[in-house]
């Protein structure tokens, strides 16, 4: 009778298994929705003057809805059942990250600063740790380091290093609409997690851009009797493509993926970039200086980023 014996060397040679995407692709497209979104403050800031809060989410959402709609219309008749059976999820969603997050947010610029502003979203990525740790998410000490040591930076970039300035801040009604958007939004990357692997995340996008519009439209419907409409034209029609587009279907599609590979708390860490990418735009945009102070602000902000992201 004749044995075999594995060959040591097949043991030594065997594969080793290959990295999951997420470890990489993950915080890149957190990164990549970062950065779109500084680009829409910006944007937010120019409109204010010509449109009326709530119509410039009414059609920021509707035309992110026309930007989906043909890569995702046939994945939601194929999911249909499934989202009926989670439509309570869908419509929360759709309520805090489409309805109400930026709504709230183009409410609270026209009656705060924008210090304020950058300073309560400094707190996001704090809310969303916080809901992702109820959702049962793991927050480690690495990673609450990280968060400190960048919030830290965003702070003293927004305050500008004076502490006089924080302690005489003019907190107006504006803030608490920001500290709603920020909760929304912190609500809204939380809920991320829950959504069943039976919907894709074209179909997700789509049903909650649809359903959030929905939702907006009769808030739409008053303010155009009582604010009236806006004229389109360069000034407005550019600006509304660009967070319609760019803003919500591009990144809200990232951000939703980049929260599903590598979880809210993680991805929130990230979200603590904006203030740097904010920086980089308003230099490159309008020529806005930026000193020695700011640059070792943003490389603090870096830092703390890159702890807390690390697994």
């Amino acid at each position: 009778m004749t044995t075999t014996t594995a060959s040591p060397l097949r043991t030594e040679t065997a594969a080793a298994p290959a990295p999951r995407p997420g470890l990489w692709l993950g915080p890149l497209l957190a990164l990549a929705a970062t950065a779109i979104w500084s680009g829409n403050f910006v944007i937010a800031r120019h409109l204010g003057d010509a449109v009326a809060p709530v119509q410039t989410s009414f059609w920021r959402w509707v035309i992110a809805l026309l930007a989906v709609a043909p890569f995702a219309a046939r994945g939601l008749l194929r999911e249909r059942q499934a989202i009926r059976r989670h439509a309570g999820l869908v419509v929360l969603a759709a309520l805090l990250g489409v309805t109400l997050f930026n709504t709230l947010i183009y409410i609270a610029g026209q009656s705060t600063s924008a210090t304020n502003l950058a300073l309560i979203a400094a707190a996001s990525p704090a809310a969303i740790a916080a809901f992702a740790f109820v959702g049962g998410e793991r927050m480690t000490l690495l990673r609450a380091t990280g968060m400190l040591i960048a919030f830290a930076g965003v702070v003293t970039l927004v305050s500008k290093g004076s502490i006089t300035a924080l302690l005489t801040m003019d907190f107006r009604a504006g803030d608490l609409w920001m500290l709603a958007a920020m909760a929304t939004f912190a609500g809204y990357s939380a809920l991320l997690k829950r959504k069943p692997a039976t919907i894709s995340g074209t179909s997700f996008l789509l049903a909650t851009f649809a359903a959030g519009t929905v939702m907006l439209a009769p808030f739409y419907a008053a303010s155009v009797v009582l604010q009236g409409t806006f004229t389109p034209g360069s000034a407005t029609v550019g600006p509304l493509l660009y967070i319609g587009v760019a803003s919500s279907a591009i990144a809200f599609y990232t951000w939703n993926k980049a929260v599903d590979l590598i979880g809210a708390t993680r991805a929130g860490v990230i979200y603590y970039l904006q203030p740097v990418f904010v920086a980089c735009v308003a230099y490159l945009a309008i020529g806005e200086h930026i000193n020695l102070v700011q640059i070792l602000c943003m490389a603090t902000i870096v830092t703390g980023v890159a702890l807390g992201a690390k697994r």
